[in-house]
């Protein structure tokens, strides 16, 4: 039984079944319904507008912000984690 970063085997089993199901997810462009316009996904990077705003680390199920942005783009930001149901860190 090999044993990982403090994790049980059950636990991390279900964690690598999540990173992967967010993987799927990720391997094409998504246009969200909510902001298809402005708002989309391309690969692991999260685009509003012509800007990447944010990374998703589908691992730690985490979605990386990169810097302070207007109350729209915040929008979409938020939007993204709360889609695909991972952490926000700013």
């Amino acid at each position: 039984m090999v044993r990982t970063l403090g994790f049980r085997p059950s636990n991390q089993s279900s964690i690598l079944c999540r990173a992967t199901v967010i993987i799927k997810k990720l391997n094409n462009m998504m246009k969200l319904d909510k902001y298809k316009q402005n708002l989309t996904i391309h690969g692991n990077e999260v685009w509003s507008y012509t800007t990447h705003v944010a990374t998703i680390d589908p691992v730690k199920e985490e979605l990386h912000q990169l810097g302070w942005w207007s109350v729209t783009t915040q929008k979409h930001i938020n939007y993204v984690a709360n889609f695909l149901n991972l952490e926000l860190i700013k």
